[in-house]
């Protein structure tokens, strides 16, 4: 029995319960790759900008060069998703990860490193579609919240290991070995994967019309014509844009506004991951009991947004400080689930891939301007506006949020 053909509420055999878990263990591993690749230059960047001359202009580029590649290649990967299959997608993504690794770590000039930035950005743009459909159509319904809870968790844990595995290893070698070990990190996955690759077969979306129609080409995209598709893509770049600006620019604001050391901010950035991380096994358990997932968003992202606000008054302590930024990060962590299953809820039958990629370039998207928008703020001096920046970035994805709960419950009333 497949996870599509269980009625939720019916009893759900143990070999199903075990099949679920093994599907949510492969892609959250797969997921945790993926972000690690996020931040696979940026620890990196003091060595790398002394080995070339770099200017942090330059550097920058690189990243943004990456979240470009990977939103553009992510609103077309979803295409290729629903067309060949997740399975062979994530695999061809996992892939070019560890080939661009190895890119980075031989590079002899900035045009290599471009390229290793532009192939890294390929690889990513793969995974959303790729891990979603997997995990909508091979775990079962009831457990699609644990399931989106695990992944996003999966996606901080790399985010987290990344700088602790390339600084370790660049500190007592070089920069250039830090990034040749990260290479076999995604050709390890990719055997893992391989090896439990009869878990990951999807079934290939039969087309909507025939190839010889003229209509062929309207079936596909007919889902771009849903309001809730691009209310979900609007929501992925707002709260990008506020997750940018945390990680791009929390740490230089908090010195700036309460006086912290370096080790200070930087433990206030790390509790703002770990309590994501922990609002997202919380978020995973009320979403898979709750129907109006965009109350679930509100309340949490509102909790969030009143506590970056009150960090941007200053008012508080260097303790004070690093709770609020821990409570940011909880907020923010409670919605992913319930984030997810909105969109799920969005998503035409057959379109899952197509959707996930459009929504999800939102995401890259945000995260490559964010860093121009906060890094003028900085620029001019006004620390506390980071964070008045990024509660008004949340509170406009509640409305997103929203109004796609609104339109999806409208529409099956309808």
């Amino acid at each position: 029995m497949s996870a599509a053909e269980i009625v939720p509420g019916s009893p759900v055999p143990p070999t199903q319960v075990k099949q679920d878990a093994m599907v949510i263990g492969l892609v959250g591993f797969a997921h945790a790759i993926s972000h690690f690749f996020h931040m696979i230059l940026a620890p990196l960047f003091p060595w790398i900008k002394e080995a070339f001359s770099l200017s942090y202009a330059e550097l920058g580029l690189l990243m943004t060069v990456f979240f470009v590649i990977s939103g553009v290649g992510q609103a077309l990967s979803g295409f290729v998703v629903d067309k060949l299959g997740a399975r062979t997608v994530l695999f061809f993504g996992i892939s070019c990860l560890g080939f661009a690794a190895l890119v980075l770590s031989s590079a002899q000039n900035y045009a290599m490193l471009l390229l290793g930035a532009m192939l890294a950005g390929v690889g990513n743009s793969v995974f959303h579609p790729s891990d979603y459909t997997l995990l909508n159509k091979r775990v079962s319904p009831a457990r699609l919240g644990y399931a989106f809870s695990v992944h996003g968790i999966s996606g901080n844990l790399g985010w987290a290991a990344a700088p602790v595995f390339l600084v370790t290893i660049a500190q007592f070698t070089t920069w250039r070995t830090a990034l040749f070990c990260a290479a076999f990190l995604p050709f390890m996955v990719l055997a893992l994967l391989f090896i439990y690759r009869d878990l990951l077969h999807t079934d290939i979306v039969p087309a909507a019309y025939p190839h010889t129609s003229a209509h062929a080409k309207e079936g596909v995209l007919d889902f771009l014509k849903l309001p809730a598709i691009w209310m979900c893509f609007g929501f992925f770049f707002m709260s990008a844009m506020a997750l940018g600006g945390i990680q791009s620019f929390s740490a230089a604001g908090l010195r700036d506004l309460y006086g912290m050391s370096l080790n200070a901010a930087t433990t206030a950035y790390t509790m703002f991951m770990l309590a994501s991380a922990c609002g997202m096994l919380l978020g995973g358990f009320l979403a898979a009991r709750a129907s109006h997932h965009d109350r679930i968003i509100t309340l949490a992202f509102s909790l969030a947004g009143v506590f970056s606000l009150l960090l941007a008054t200053g008012w508080s302590n260097t303790l004070m400080a690093i709770v609020l930024m821990a409570g940011i990060g909880f907020g923010s962590g409670i919605a992913g689930p319930s984030r997810d299953l909105l969109i799920r809820a969005a998503t035409p039958k057959n379109a899952t891939g197509r959707v996930y990629g459009i929504v999800y370039s939102g995401l890259d998207s945000g995260l490559a301007v964010a860093p121009l928008l906060f890094g003028a703020i900085m620029d001019g001096r006004h620390s506390s506006w980071v964070f008045i920046c990024v509660g008004v970035f949340q509170v406009l994805t509640i409305l997103t949020a929203v109004n796609v709960g609104g339109r999806t419950r409208a529409l099956a009333a309808a």
